[in-house]
């Protein structure tokens, strides 16, 4: 079923995901056609901070039961609950739908970043808490040789702080390595859902084209993110990838109106949601379009973004170098997960 919200921009089945696990914001998003949610530390920080009187009471309970747990122990453990009530709320989709939808995404420790097996370990354990659980995983090296591995254990996997066309070109290789594994012997494989974090892709080129004075105008960097989702997008189709892109981190109705009549999912921050639902937009499908050769051309004058729009920009081993990777790992490592750790 496609969400109202997007069917106010498009025909064809583009999916929406809230991006946020709040009892509040998610009971709201699948009134209006959510058909997924995501967490990461940051989210369930800022869920607490808006719903502590939900969960206060099993803060202390946590604490009081389990006498030598640390504060990380804890904080684990309270994410893991605060996913399992998400995945309940979109269960009656998931059985709606048979399983193709309706799933909550719940993120890995952030510092397992450069460890794969520590990934896989985790994300095989975040898939027994609740039938309708996938599992977020950051695309390093070691994350997208987690992605492979995952998929051939059967988990569904959301790959997460990703930016550019080489990344989700990666992530779709990996996941049909681990789907070719996984049916030679005999196991279902776990779905993949791409992600690209378009605004954070234009914060980044923003900033470095400010410190390099490099010839683009605001205008140019508005249509980064863009250009590469959309750059992504036909790959994607031409290769006939298994997995689905979806596109996250949006700054304005620009990065919807833009992709419309793509076949992939939006995960949408609550305080765009309503403004999405209310506001009239046009029908047009527009994800057909290119962006203007000129704006390539000027864009193409800063080497990160021709490391973020060509297929081949990066290698694996490269990811974790770009900037966009390590501004979103530190904000989910000291922002998110540190944070957490000693708020719980």
């Amino acid at each position: 079923m496609s969400s109202p919200l997007l069917q106010t921009v498009t025909s064809t089945p583009t999916d929406y995901w809230n991006d946020s696990c709040s009892v509040e914001e998610l009971t709201y998003a699948i009134g209006h056609g959510a058909v997924g949610a995501t967490t990461n530390p940051n989210i369930v920080l800022n869920v607490l901070n808006k719903e502590m009187h939900l969960w206060e009471e099993r803060i202390h309970a946590l604490i009081a039961d389990n006498p030598t747990w640390s504060e990380g122990d804890v904080a684990w453990k309270l994410i893991e609950e605060m996913a399992v009530h998400g995945a309940g709320l979109l269960h009656p989709t998931f059985e709606r739908c048979n399983g193709h939808k309706g799933r909550l995404s719940i993120q890995t420790n952030p510092m397992f970043y450069r460890d794969c097996e520590a990934i896989v370990t985790q994300a095989r354990h975040f898939n027994t808490l609740a039938p309708n659980m996938q599992v977020k995983m950051p695309v390093t090296r070691a994350g997208v040789m987690a992605i492979e591995e995952s998929t051939y254990h059967g988990v569904n996997v959301n790959a997460t702080v990703s930016f550019t066309v080489p990344q989700a070109v990666a992530i779709a290789e990996r996941h049909r390595a681990g789907i070719r594994r996984a049916r030679e012997a005999g196991v279902a494989p776990g779905r993949c859902f791409a992600v690209i974090m378009i605004g954070r892709l234009d914060d980044y080129l923003r900033e470095v084209a400010h410190d390099n004075r490099a010839p683009v105008s605001e205008a140019d960097i508005r249509q980064s993110g863009l250009a590469a989702t959309k750059r992504a997008y036909s790959i994607y189709r031409q290769r006939g990838y298994e997995a689905v892109l979806l596109v996250a981190a949006l700054r304005g109705e620009y990065h919807l109106t833009e992709l419309a009549g793509a076949e992939l999912i939006m995960s949408i921050a609550p305080a765009f949601q309503t403004p999405f639902v209310t506001k009239d937009f046009p029908r047009e499908e527009r994800i057909g379009l290119p962006i203007a050769d000129e704006v390539i051309e000027r864009l193409e004058a800063m080497p990160e973004f021709r490391r973020a729009y060509e297929p081949d920009g990066m290698s694996p081993a490269d990811f974790i170098g770009f900037g966009a990777t390590q501004r979103t790992l530190s904000q989910f490592c000291e922002a998110g997960w540190r944070l957490l750790e000693s708020f719980a």
